[in-house]
């Protein structure tokens, strides 16, 4: 679904990430937590290929969305120029999103870096009596949208690296201590692929669903180029799965991680 939208608002939340509020209607109005939306940066060649960013939150009454992003690149460099007022060319929502079960009364988000963003609006829909949000990041330069979290949770753990903040340590060694004390309903990841996969492997021994959301490179994000795929369980065999369509969240226990 083609959309020209309008950015209201970009701001930068540290040296290389930037977040952006968009005004859509109708992604405003459609899009669920884990989807994502396929961003044209520029016009030419520096920017021939549209951007997969996750949608990071929605603000329905106001018709709008936000998306979080780091420069990695001429495409990401091109977005972060764009200013209140300007139009930019969007197709979303796309992909498969989280999976909310009202019956679940504690689930637990765990990210790391940039795969943070998309559960705030996880957080945000889910109506789980306690929601515990785990987040990890190198150091404490990048750590970004802590006091968004703190809102829509009853429980926020900071790791680092480095320990220069919070707790020292993966994201995966707080989760297994949390999961000690007291068994989520599910979990749900985003963020390093090492991350997901020692976490789905953890909460196998524990016998606790889960769900990941995938990243990966991508063309059209609409299934059509395959470029996006990743190996997935089908019975007692495997097959590749495209991020964009089938994902980018699947079940933990159907991924098979490399």
């Amino acid at each position: 679904m083609e959309n020209l939208a309008i950015v209201r608002d970009i701001k930068q939340l540290n040296h290389d990430t930037f977040l952006m509020r968009i005004e859509s209607e109708k992604i405003a109005s459609l899009a669920k937590a884990g989807q994502f939306v396929n961003v044209k940066c520029g016009n030419g060649l520096d920017a021939y290929l549209r951007r997969p960013v996750s949608i990071h939150s929605l603000d329905r009454e106001s018709k709008t969305f936000d998306i979080v992003f780091q420069i990695r690149g001429k495409g990401t460099g091109l977005l972060a120029q764009y200013g209140p007022g300007d139009e930019i060319d969007i197709i979303g929502p796309l992909g498969r999103g989280f999976t909310v079960d009202q019956t679940h009364k504690h689930i637990v988000v765990a990210g790391g870096g940039i795969g943070i963003f998309p559960l705030l609006q996880l957080l945000k829909d889910h109506t789980a009596v306690k929601k515990t949000a785990i987040l990890g990041f190198r150091s404490w330069s990048f750590i970004v949208l802590e006091e968004e979290f703190r809102k829509h949770c009853t429980e926020l753990i900071t790791a680092t690296d480095d320990g220069s903040y919070g707790i020292r340590g993966f994201v995966t060694d707080v989760l297994e201590e949390r999961i000690k004390e007291e068994k989520p309903d599910m979990v749900y990841f985003c963020g390093p692929t090492a991350m997901m996969k020692t976490g789905v492997r953890l909460l196998e021994k524990y016998n606790i669903p889960c769900e990941v959301s995938m990243e990966q490179r991508m063309g059209c994000g609409v299934g059509a180029c395959l470029v996006c795929v990743c190996k997935t369980r089908k019975g007692n065999d495997w097959d590749y799965s495209r991020i964009c369509t089938d994902g980018p969240v699947f079940k933990g226990e159907d991924i098979i991680f490399d």
